[in-house]
């Protein structure tokens, strides 16, 4: 079964985020232009991403698959960074935010294309939608773990600074918010992953079911891709955890608040 879908049919579903919108300025959310400006930028960004993997898949060349690699690692490094309540000040801030998520989604996506084995590593039909989806998710548990870290930081400051001026060190002072944060980054992949095949049918499954594909097939793939985002999410988190207890402090031990900024 294949469907293309009409213009019209995608603006159709674009009345639902209108009305999200409205339904936000009603009840007083505060979101209706951030809604918006999300839509718009999903519709510019998804089309410009098509008409690229169009001439990328056109072209075949490793190099230009390995430029756009490298640009969406860089694009999720800073993404990560800018919706950030708290930011580390200085030169580092962005690699801080940008180096986890890499290592991870490298990794994975790298152990994803060894165990699917294609004739073309560097393939853009293989590689980067690999990545993309290992990426996504990679951002998301790093971003969550980042953001709850850095507020509990400030809000177990005296907890912490006591437990340094005692003799402790600085990832042992920081073990507790780091296991916190850690966890919080944790919690949709396994949110998502217990809610799969029972309460929801996962969006790779049902766009391989809707494509033709037998849903035993599409099922297979599924798990397969959720256990990369699973290994993907815990090393984001893992190692995002580590860089900003490394951040967040110098290397006597002492606390450095003055190293956060309030967005």
């Amino acid at each position: 079964m294949e469907h293309v879908l009409s213009t019209w049919q995608l603006a159709a579903t674009a009345v639902l985020v209108v009305a999200s919108a409205g339904l936000s300025l009603w009840m007083q959310m505060g979101i209706a232009r951030p809604l918006l400006v999300a839509a718009a930028r999903t519709v510019v960004q998804l089309l410009l991403v098509g008409l690229v993997l169009k001439q990328l898949f056109a072209n075949q060349s490793p190099w230009l698959t390995v430029l756009v690699m490298v640009a969406m690692l860089g694009a999720a490094g800073y993404e990560t960074f800018s919706r950030q309540d708290r930011r580390f000040a200085g030169g580092t801030a962005v690699a801080l935010a940008s180096l986890p998520i890499a290592i991870a989604s490298v990794i994975v996506t790298g152990f994803a294309l060894a165990t699917l084995r294609p004739e073309h590593w560097l393939s853009p039909q293989v590689a980067i939608p690999l990545l993309g989806i290992v990426l996504g998710n990679a951002m998301s548990s790093a971003s969550v773990t980042l953001n709850t870290f850095t507020g509990m930081l400030v809000r177990e400051r005296a907890a912490v600074e006591a437990q340094l001026a005692l003799g402790a060190t600085r990832y042992t002072a920081l073990a507790p918010l780091q296991r916190s944060a850690a966890r919080n980054g944790m919690i949709p992949i396994i949110n998502q992953m217990a809610a799969a095949g029972v309460i929801t049918l996962p969006g790779m499954m049902t766009g391989q079911i809707l494509a033709g594909m037998p849903p035993f097939e599409a099922a297979k793939y599924q798990v397969f891709v959720l256990f990369l985002l699973a290994g993907a999410a815990a090393l984001a988190v893992a190692a995002t955890s580590y860089a900003a207890a490394w951040r967040a402090t110098d290397a006597r031990h002492r606390l450095r608040l003055d190293r956060l900024r309030s967005t």
